[in-house]
Formats: C-alpha cells, sequence, structure tokens
C-alpha cells in the first residue's frame, strides 16, 4: 500500500486557478514509477467520480467536465503527481483525492471550493 499526501486545496473564485499536490513521501521507486494515479473527487452530496487519470507511460485521460481545463502531471524523482486545475468553476467544488489504480491506497483529501 502507498502512502499518499494531498495539498494544495483552497477557496478560489470562479476563473481561478489551483495546484493538487499528490506526495508519496515514504513510496519506492520500484512502486511508485509503475503505477498509475487517479484523482477522484467528491462534492457534497454526491458520489466519489474520477476527474484525471495518468499511467506510467504518462498517458492521461480526463473526465468530460474538465477537459480542457485540468492537467495532471507527475514527477517521478520527486514521487509526486499534481493536478493543475484552471479555469475553475463551483461545480468543481469538493474534497479532491489522490488514489494508486487497482491498490487500496488513498490519500485523505484536499478541500477545495470555487466561490464568489
Amino acid at each position: 500500500q502507498v502512502y499518499l499526501v494531498e495539498s494544495g486545496g483552497g477557496l478560489v473564485q470562479p476563473g481561478g486557478s489551483l495546484r493538487l499536490t499528490c506526495a508519496a513521501p515514504r513510496s519506492i521507486t520500484s512502486v511508485f514509477n509503475p503505477s498509475t494515479f487517479t484523482w477522484h473527487r467528491q462534492a457534497p452530496g454526491k458520489q466519489r467520480e474520477l476527474v484525471a487519470r495518468i499511467t506510467a507511460r504518462f498517458m492521461t485521460d480526463y473526465a468530460d467536465s474538465v477537459k480542457g481545463r485540468f492537467t495532471v502531471s507527475r514527477d517521478n524523482n520527486r514521487k509526486r503527481v499534481y493536478l493543475q486545475m484552471n479555469n475553475l468553476k463551483p461545480d468543481d467544488t469538493g474534497v479532491y483525492y489522490c488514489h494508486v489504480e487497482g491498490s487500496n491506497s488513498w490519500g485523505q483529501g484536499t478541500q477545495v471550493a470555487v466561490s464568489s
């Protein structure tokens, strides 16, 4: 299991930007590098949904609702995964979680609130 820590959330106005970071400080290279990471979010009263995905080969995929606005990336040397979020909308509000695909490894989440 990979220990994950998210950070970077906050309150932002519509149209603003945030960059979320998912760190895996205790992970070893042989575990981190081959892993596919996903970002999920959960809005109040709603189910958790997949937002973005990045594979070991740096291939990316996004939910339709965030395409063109969000960018997922990874830095294997620093054992981090990022989610750059631009042109944020109120519907982007929720708790954002980092996850290792196919595992039970989830971070504790970071809150994002988009409001004027």
